[in-house]
């Protein structure tokens, strides 16, 4: 069976994937779905301001050690994956598979607020008026969005090539909104004979929207997956 850890996207808890993880558990699964530092209802303001990409990385890396897990699955939405590809190159070996849901695929160096659009950080300035350590939840956001720390989209990710040499590396590219920051990714991971690249017509959050089709794709195995790979990467964005 397979031990997943699902990790939002910005401004989200592990209650954003409420709709994926029962569809896993019924499988016989395991799921952690993480809430980051920053991010719970009871955070004060300093645990906000002091909140960075490391400390997320390793809020994963403390559930590995505290729930004994050799051989994760990590799943990140969203500025998840800047996350997730953080504490794979930390996690001595412990993940076999890598899945980037509509999310950043780093290289070394690089941040969110670098990898996305002017777009977005120029909503990342415009959140972060009020305080300038943490950036306000979209309008219109699910109520229990809380301010997302800024450093965390600041911080430029350190890679030393472990990452790369998980077993299982996928990306899932939702086509069903506009303005999306993740076409470039998409473009250059579908020529990477090392990742696995998916396509679901559906908007940024798949899991609310589409969250059997998700379930889906997790639960396929690498055969599975390679066949839905090699069928998407046809298809035009």
């Amino acid at each position: 069976m397979t031990t997943f850890v699902l990790v939002p996207g910005g401004w989200r808890g592990g209650w954003s994937f409420e709709a994926v993880t029962p569809l896993l558990e019924q499988a016989g699964h395991t799921v952690h779905a993480l809430t980051p530092t920053g991010l719970r209802p009871d955070d004060d303001v300093a645990t906000v301001a002091a909140a960075n990409l490391d400390t997320h990385a390793d809020d994963v890396l403390r559930l590995l050690d505290r729930a004994q897990i050799t051989d994760a699955t990590l799943v990140g939405h969203s500025y998840g994956g800047m996350v997730i590809a953080a504490a794979a190159d930390r996690a001595g070996g412990r993940v076999s598979r890598l899945v980037h849901l509509d999310a950043y695929v780093p290289r070394d160096g690089e941040s969110c607020w670098s990898a996305t659009t002017e777009r977005y950080r120029q909503r990342f300035i415009a959140g972060a008026a009020a305080t300038g350590f943490s950036v306000q939840p979209p309008a219109g956001s699910d109520p229990r969005t809380r301010p997302h720390p800024l450093a965390s989209f600041v911080q430029a990710v350190r890679l030393t090539g472990v990452a790369e040499r998980v077993p299982r590396r996928e990306f899932v590219f939702c086509s069903g909104w506009d303005g999306s920051p993740f076409t470039e990714v998409r473009a250059r991971l579908v020529q990477d004979p090392g990742w696995q690249v998916h396509d679901l017509p559906t908007g940024h959050d798949a899991m609310k929207e589409a969250p059997d089709a998700v379930a889906s794709l997790l639960l396929a195995g690498p055969d599975v997956t390679q066949r839905a790979a090699t069928a998407h990467t046809a298809q035009p964005v």
